[in-house]
């Protein structure tokens, strides 16, 4: 190790240690936990290790050669039609959820939300859409929520082209597959809180389907704490000369919040927070419970809010002010995407099934599993977080308010330097609301996150100025 290597490890620790000594509050972890800077991922749980043993790889190629076989799922396809377009896969996507929910002990109910969209872009007519949404409510704090959706419908080259064949194996078949998958598995198991499981309609056409249960959400007043689009997740060899990536899923999160106001933007330019919005925390936390030996996946977190030119139901739910992210595949073919099925200079175009990698579909939804199980174990992200900036000091008091978790062992705050993408440093403060470090707040970027008895942790709530 060089002198100016060893020399920042001293004054890290240094640092990690007189914030240790200087905290308000009583300690849950120790100084020598707070110098060390390297955060470990949270391990799986027995639970969940059961729950990631239990996703098969068998069930997600049927689901999804189930939902090749009705030929096209459209939004403007034929609904009445027992074999073939979008109202036969929404009648049998039904089907398999109340089967699911059968094995719950009523925990779990299973519906079909419906409603008319006008004319609009590419909806000529009006057409009744359709969500099929199963329900796992939570045993513990019920009101907090996290949502997984795919979306059923598909297309061809020609959006407006409802009658020829569109399999939409991968896009999104795959999608629908994790998140009926994680239904299922579910479904027999006590979340402490609400899960989510949602295959939504139209977002070929203009997320509606997702806007509409997004508004949904928004009118009832619903504490969604976060959500995940799974877009395209069928494969992580894109078939095109490049080198396989099998083992990677992307999840874009945004960072400077879709429903940022005027006033939050100048409180932002003036201090930071660029990557500390709820989203980014979300990233953050997905790659810590998630990538490990159980799910035999690496998280590939990307900084934007969706790819160039796309966009996934996730902006549906980012649009109302939830946190939400999307999951996709490492490298996509576009020859397998939105295109006619065909043969052109011996080239296969068409999203067809045998493009998809089943085993890789049952990683990504293993990872989905570790995420999302880890939210609804754990306690919420911790609200009102505030950061006192009415006077000069090189010392930090963040404030929050306490959580309604049962057995909430208590808070940690986590910080990092203003260039690093995770957090470095923790220190544990105890089942209280307010701490103080002695760490400058113009220097780093700080956080708090809740903690069960269990060791479950939230994600990170970044605070913001209070004067």
């Amino acid at each position: 190790m060089g002198m100016a290597s060893s020399r920042r490890t001293f004054l890290a620790a240094s640092a990690a240690a007189a914030a240790a000594a200087a905290v308000t509050a009583p300690l849950t972890a120790s100084a020598a936990q707070a110098a060390d800077g390297r955060r470990a991922g949270q391990a799986p749980d027995r639970e969940l290790r059961e729950i990631l043993r239990e996703i098969d790889p068998r069930r997600i190629e049927a689901t999804i050669r189930r939902l090749v076989a009705f030929g096209t799922r459209h939004t403007l396809s034929v609904q009445n039609d027992p074999v073939r377009g979008i109202g036969a896969a929404r009648d049998w996507i039904y089907q398999q959820l109340q089967t699911y929910a059968a094995a719950s002990g009523g925990r779990m109910t299973v519906e079909k939300q419906a409603f008319v969209q006008p004319v609009s872009n590419r909806i000529p007519v009006p057409t009744t859409i359709t969500n099929v949404i199963a329900t796992l409510r939570g045993s513990v704090t019920p009101d907090r929520i996290y949502v997984v959706t795919g979306h059923y419908d598909s297309r061809v080259t020609d959006v407006l082209n409802a009658t020829a064949d569109a399999p939409g194996a991968d896009d999104d078949a795959s999608g629908v597959a994790v998140i009926m998958e994680l239904a299922r598995v579910m479904a027999t198991r006590k979340s402490e809180a609400t899960l989510v499981f949602a295959a939504v309609a139209a977002e070929e056409q203009g997320l509606y389907g997702s806007d509409h249960m997004a508004q949904v959400f928004k009118n009832a007043g619903a504490d969604v704490q976060a959500m995940f689009s799974n877009d395209i997740v069928g494969t992580g060899n894109a078939h095109d000369g490049h080198p396989a990536r099998p083992h990677e899923v992307r999840l874009f999160v945004e960072g400077v919040p879709t429903t940022e106001t005027p006033a939050q933007a100048s409180i932002r330019q003036s201090v930071g927070g660029e990557n500390d919005g709820p989203s980014r925390q979300l990233g953050r936390f997905a790659t810590s419970v998630a990538t490990n030996p159980q799910t035999d996946m690496d998280v590939h977190v990307i900084w934007r809010r969706d790819r160039y030119l796309r966009g996934s139901d996730h902006i549906s739910f980012l649009l109302r002010g939830y946190p939400a992210a999307r999951f996709t595949e490492p490298r996509e073919n576009f020859d397998h995407e939105h295109q006619d099925v065909r043969v052109e200079n011996g080239v296969q175009f068409g999203d067809l099934i045998e493009f998809v990698d089943f085993a890789y579909v049952a990683r990504v939804a293993r990872v989905n599993a570790a995420t999302l199980w880890s939210l609804a174990q754990a306690p919420g992200t911790p609200k009102g977080v505030v950061i006192d900036t009415t006077q000069l000091t090189n010392k930090s008091t963040l404030s929050w308010q306490l959580g309604p978790e049962p057995d909430l062992a208590g808070y940690e705050i986590v910080w990092r330097d203003s260039t690093a993408a995770d957090w470095q440093h923790v220190i544990g403060v105890g089942k209280v609301t307010t701490a103080t470090v002695d760490i400058s707040k113009d220097n780093v970027q700080f956080g708090v996150r809740a903690v069960d008895r269990s060791g479950h942790r939230s994600p990170a709530a970044a605070p913001a100025p209070a004067t």
